[in-house]
């Protein structure tokens, strides 16, 4: 599907919600108020190394990581444009002290940066980025990096937010994006009626603000989120000793609430 539909890029959000902190594993002084977004290359690096297929005989093995000017470019672009309408800074993730796919990475940044002097910039090795998101989590904005590196980064952000059913995503394509949540399909739920909705409607107001620049309306579902949230209209995988509502029963309160806005 990323192949074809040209998807270069996907976007996750990670925001923690007041009534969701105290199921992070982190403290509650660290994560209360991280709000950033992880882009992460998707159709280059290692994943889609040149030559394709991966030599394995038993004793050896080998993978490759390539990326061309025209991938990085693209990318970073799409950071400080997002960046642009958030708090303004970006922060682009590698490992220039070991990888040349990395310099390339660190390379083109440096020269992309003086284009956007209103946004701030700041490069960091990988594993500084990792202890960052625990430490400091709300020292990000827009966080940027390639395949390999975002998978593992992503994954580590997304569950200091408490639940990862609370997580949207876009992928952002050449052609067209696909916004979806991040946990999946989740089909032990088929027909229980009891799948959390939330990722899903939040993956919606993502789509409003980032598709199609309506950022107003996508902030009105973000707060009708928070809103049920905070009236405890939720599904069983986050109510808290609590009396747990049905996937239908959720959307239908969030709808409400909106139309009486």
């Amino acid at each position: 599907m990323r192949k074809d539909l040209g998807l270069y890029a996907n976007i996750r959000p990670v925001t923690t919600f007041p009534s969701l902190i105290h199921k992070s594993p982190l403290r509650a002084d660290l994560v209360e108020g991280a709000d950033f977004m992880c882009i992460r290359e998707l159709t280059g690096g290692m994943y889609f190394g040149r030559p394709q297929g991966r030599a394995e005989d038993g004793n050896t093995a080998y993978d490759t990581c390539v990326y061309t000017r025209e991938e990085v470019e693209r990318i970073l672009h799409l950071a400080y444009k997002y960046a642009g309408q958030r708090n303004k800074k970006v922060t682009i993730v590698d490992k220039a002290n070991v990888l040349a796919t990395s310099r390339l990475w660190r390379q083109i940044g440096q020269e992309i940066a003086p284009q956007y002097p209103e946004i701030e910039t700041e490069f960091m090795f990988v594993d500084n980025a990792a202890m960052r998101i625990i430490q400091w989590p709300k020292s990000f904005d827009v966080l940027v990096t390639e395949n390999l590196f975002g998978d593992i980064l992503t994954d580590e952000a997304s569950v200091i937010t408490g639940s990862l059913g609370m997580l949207p995503s876009a992928s952002v394509g050449i052609h067209t994006s696909v916004f979806e949540p991040i946990h999946g399909s989740y089909p032990q739920a088929a027909g229980k009626n009891i799948a959390n909705p939330l990722a899903t409607i939040l993956s919606a107001a993502l789509m409003f603000e980032y598709a199609f620049g309506m950022m107003e309306e996508g902030a009105l579902i973000r707060e009708a989120v928070a809103a049920s949230m905070d009236a405890k209209v939720v599904t069983e995988d986050i109510a808290n000793n609590e009396k747990a509502y049905s996937t239908s029963e959720v959307g239908e309160w969030i709808v409400k609430w909106i139309e009486n806005k």
